[in-house]
């Protein structure tokens, strides 16, 4: 008998308030509901250790630690020195979120582009992948990208296919979401497509960026189907080629045996 496909959700936050009144019931009943695997992302210092706490509960919960463009204030080089500690917990499988964010610009854009830069430098020093953070600052994403080449997914996705071609060859991986289930999503759509299935990861944001038919509401890892679905429609094969090819891109990505 051949397994049912599972899902695996490469970028979380859990932590999120939005989960205070039924957090521990849904992440011990994702298995069950055909998750395999989430990586639980970080923002700050502490959503790190909150992180890396989160993935010592639930075994099928994996951690990434890292500070996200918006939340750079304050922090000094003894924070980086804190990634690298925090890093070295063995389910730790990537540093991030990470990257530039030029829509709310949070801290001034050198700033960021100087965090981005060491953190990805620090991911190539630990031998592990990042997870990349790109709102309205595609050129200098892309530039800072090319200039260090990390291995990594460019989470949430909301390029052109020719930045799409740019990022696949540096080597990353490209992550998709919700978004590619909206009405007005024809670039997203246009990667969807074009995407070589072995580059390709599945991902919520939760409680972000819930797909159509539940749009508005909270998101869950159990909702990546519906990405699935809509992907498969796009790339005109079946929802299980989808879930199957992406589980294995995560495994291999961020160096996770099933367990």
């Amino acid at each position: 008998m051949i397994p049912m496909a599972m899902i695996f959700d490469s970028h979380a936050h859990y932590d999120d308030g939005r989960f205070d009144s039924d957090r521990h019931e849904l992440l011990a009943a994702l298995p069950q509901n055909g998750v395999c695997g989430v990586l639980q992302c970080a923002t700050d210092p502490a959503s790190s250790e909150r992180a890396i706490a989160m993935s010592e509960q639930y075994e099928h919960i994996y951690a990434a630690v890292g500070y996200h463009p918006e939340n750079l204030e304050g922090l000094t080089p003894d924070d980086l020195t804190l990634c690298r500690r925090l890093a070295a917990h063995p389910k730790v499988k990537a540093i991030g979120e990470i990257g530039l964010d030029y829509y709310w610009d949070s801290s001034p854009r050198p700033v960021q582009q100087a965090w981005f830069i060491d953190q990805m430098r620090l991911a190539k020093e630990l031998a592990l992948p990042v997870v990349v953070h790109d709102r309205d600052a595609h050129e200098d994403t892309l530039r800072l990208l090319k200039q260090e080449r990390p291995s990594g997914v460019l989470h949430a996705f909301s390029g052109s296919v020719e930045m799409a071609k740019e990022i696949l060859d540096i080597g990353m991986y490209i992550g998709l979401g919700g978004v590619v289930t909206f009405q007005n999503a024809r670039k997203t759509v246009e990667v969807a497509a074009m995407l070589p299935l072995e580059r390709l990861l599945l991902e919520t944001d939760a409680p972000y960026m819930t797909p159509v038919p539940f749009r508005g509401r909270r998101n869950d890892s159990t909702m990546i189907r519906f990405v699935a679905a809509r992907i498969a429609e796009i790339r005109g094969c079946d929802v299980d080629t989808i879930l199957t090819a992406t589980e294995q891109n995560a495994r291999t990505l961020f160096g996770i045996e099933r367990i």
